[in-house]
């Protein structure tokens, strides 16, 4: 069943089913809280996820740092900015990577107030839907 807010124009709402979905994966991402995860994690990404049994999407996505296709897979933000973290990476410029913007034209829009709601309520509003 789909709910109403799948329609959303590149937003994937965290609900129960993207829970369920996601577990492993956003499991992994909380382990980087503590810095001998983080380190074992540097030292052999792959080897690392191997302690979580994540979807071959969900490790192809973590290993490529695609972080729109995590959250399409389960990932929580909350949760996979850990992995972003650990990469250095602040939460303004994995925002900014994530809406295909550079970090100052990102702050630039939302400190203008963010996207504007025409064209961004529903799939429908779009050509291509």
């Amino acid at each position: 069943m789909s709910a109403d807010y799948h329609d959303i124009p590149g937003t994937y709402v965290f609900d129960a089913q993207q829970s369920r979905l996601g577990y492993h994966l956003n499991m992994f991402c909380m382990s980087l809280r503590h810095a001998a995860n983080r380190a074992a994690f540097q030292a052999d990404e792959a080897k690392y996820l191997d302690r979580y049994p994540m979807t071959p999407e969900q490790r192809t996505a973590v290993l490529g740092r695609d972080w729109n296709g995590m959250l399409r897979l389960g990932g929580n933000i909350y949760y996979t900015s850990k992995l972003a973290a650990a990469d250095g990476i602040t939460f303004q410029d994995l925002a900014a990577k994530m809406t295909g913007m550079d970090r100052d034209d990102y702050r630039a829009m939302m400190v203008a107030g963010g996207r504007p709601i025409e064209g961004n309520r529903s799939k429908a509003e779009w050509k291509d839907g």
